[in-house]
């Protein structure tokens, strides 16, 4: 049970973020959940700031990575009413503010992949993009979107 992992963690799910903008933190459709960005935001708010291999270090945007999954999760939680719907993480698609000459965002993303896997276990396995972007809403420094299959 996904409580029970997170306690095993030491991980407690944030409340679903609330979108600024005009969209849905997340939109379900025929049994396959499309969660938004989500920014590494802590009590609703962006921390760390900057790019990878600058002003923000490679552990660092790493534990932001799980911070994002963490308030992707909040939101599916939130949609869908009960996580052991989930039937398996699809897709991951992490976004790392990169300075120029950082070619390290798999590495950053990884630890978003790790934290699903430890979650979810087999149906936290998931396909994967790791891009490196020159910008980021509010200067965050990692943002991740998830698509999901759950049990209608």
């Amino acid at each position: 049970m996904i409580a029970e992992r997170l306690k095993r963690l030491g991980l407690v799910l944030p409340p679903a973020a609330q979108p600024t903008f005009n969209y849905t933190p997340v939109s379900l459709h025929h049994g396959v959940a499309y969660v938004s960005g989500q920014l590494p935001k802590v009590e609703g708010e962006v921390r760390v700031f900057g790019k990878v291999g600058r002003e923000v270090s490679l552990d660092a945007a790493r534990e932001e990575a799980r911070i994002c999954v963490l308030q992707g999760v909040a939101c599916l939680a939130d949609a869908l009413g009960d996580l052991a719907r989930v039937e398996r993480i699809l897709k991951v698609t992490g976004f790392v503010a990169s300075a120029p000459g950082f070619n390290d965002q798999p590495k950053v993303i990884d630890a978003a992949s790790d934290l699903l896997v430890a979650l979810f276990e087999d149906k936290g396995r998931h396909a994967r993009s790791a891009v490196g972007v020159a910008e980021l809403p509010r200067n965050a420094a990692v943002e991740i979107e998830l698509v999901v299959a759950y049990t209608e």
